[in-house]
């Protein structure tokens, strides 16, 4: 080997002259138990893996909403100035202009290739528009903004919420991790641009609670449950008492004490409330009954403790009731049954009604017991039988009916 050349090791160091079958000069590889790389992912790995794939699937849902609204928005607006002049397939080319010659054009590549290969392709998708990304319909948007004004109130909000999505985009389209945080901000983010941009239905079908992307694409899975929570506390932080029962028109409630409405719900908003027009229904577990004492016996109070705390509520409420010029707006029953549930059906005869569902545990109170939300009027499970497709009845009906024969079978509180 001349002298400016590179010395190379020998094939292995054990022997001289190098290892049988590898030529001289050549660098032999490293055995894998050599490097010491652990190439085995264990429990904690996977459960990472999939919280990571969990987040960036709730995030890529709403990401695809956006885009979606935003291709037909910019479709809508620029479509009918362009097409007449440039023809169907090139009136995106013409309204990207010079500056977005590069990348229209990569869609249009992509578009070709697609039709060549053979891609399926819906007939609504084979367009040019189709293949342009987030950024580049946003970018479509800015460009023309003229023609969009009068469709919107301020750029800077759209601006701004496609500024906050674009950080998300980046992260999901690379397999990154997605964090709480900016999962949360993305949904925000993407709640507010689709309701800018005129979404329509789709967004949320209550005032009360949100209905989500991922809740109203799948939710027939999960019958009409859109959240679950491990106790009251955490259901009150994303459903206050304010949020859940504030503007009802119908309010009907049945438990022990039925402390939610009662301790967290003020008096003179309840008064208020009934003189709106909202008919309110409630149904006490009978404080001098033995089921009371039952219940007494399984948490560990003192004799009387729980009876004297129910009837007390109760006494609450007549005080609100004596407030209102139409005592029959609010009535109060109780019952001696077992107590079962806790629930809580709110506006329970229309299409936008809400419920929250706690069963009664041995040791647990109320408020330690896990919570149900359960959302009326949503679309009924369709189970296939011999004559052809039948709904049938969500939760929220199961609660509903039930509640009503406790209270054919309750007596009224004078």
């Amino acid at each position: 080997m001349s002298s400016g050349g590179l010395e190379l090791p020998p094939g292995d160091a054990g022997h001289e002259g190098g290892s049988a079958g590898v030529p001289p000069g050549a660098v032999s590889l490293a055995r894998p138990m050599e490097i010491g790389a652990e190439l085995d992912w264990g429990a904690d790995a996977w459960s990472e893996v999939r919280t990571r794939a969990q987040r960036a699937g709730r995030a890529y849902i709403w990401l695809n909403l956006v885009e979606q609204r935003l291709r037909a928005v910019v479709a809508g607006v620029l479509r009918p100035i362009y097409e007449p002049v440039h023809g169907e397939d090139d009136w995106v080319v013409a309204a990207a202009g010079p500056a977005g010659q590069e990348w229209v054009q990569r869609a249009v590549a992509v578009r070709e290739v697609s039709r060549r290969k053979g891609y399926l392709l819906d007939p609504a998708d084979d367009n040019v528009i189709s293949f342009l990304t987030l950024p580049q319909l946003r970018e479509l948007m800015v460009q023309h903004w003229p023609c969009f004004e009068p469709y919107f109130d301020d750029r800077r909000d759209v601006e701004l919420a496609l500024d906050e999505l674009e950080v998300t985009r980046n992260v999901v389209s690379r397999n990154r991790a997605l964090s709480e945080a900016v999962l949360a901000q993305a949904e925000r983010a993407s709640a507010r641009l689709l309701e800018i941009l005129g979404s329509g239905t789709g967004v949320s079908s209550s005032d009360r609670l949100k209905v989500d992307a991922v809740e109203d694409l799948v939710g027939d899975r999960y019958a009409d449950v859109v959240s679950v929570h491990p106790d009251r506390v955490r259901l009150q932080r994303q459903l206050p008492a304010e949020d859940l029962f504030g503007g009802a028109r119908r309010l009907d409630a049945i438990g022990i004490g039925l402390n939610l409405l009662v301790q967290n719900f003020s008096g003179r908003r309840l008064v208020r409330l009934a003189e709106s027009g909202c008919r309110i229904r409630l149904l006490f577990l009978n404080p001098a009954s033995s089921a009371v004492k039952r219940r007494e016996r399984e948490l560990g109070l003192k004799k009387g403790e729980l009876s004297r705390s129910v009837e007390m509520n109760i006494l609450h409420m007549r005080r609100v009731r004596s407030k209102l010029r139409d005592p029959g707006a609010f009535q109060i029953q109780v019952f001696d049954e077992t107590p079962r549930f806790t629930a809580y059906l709110v506006d329970g005869d229309g299409s936008d009604g809400l419920a929250v569902i706690q069963t009664y545990l041995r040791k647990a109170r109320g408020m330690e017991a896990p919570v149900l939300v359960l959302r009326g009027g949503r679309r009924g499970v369709v189970r296939h039988g011999q004559g052809g497709q039948e709904a049938e009845h969500g939760l929220f009906d199961t609660y509903r009916e039930e509640f009503e024969a406790v209270w054919a079978d309750s007596r009224p509180v004078s």
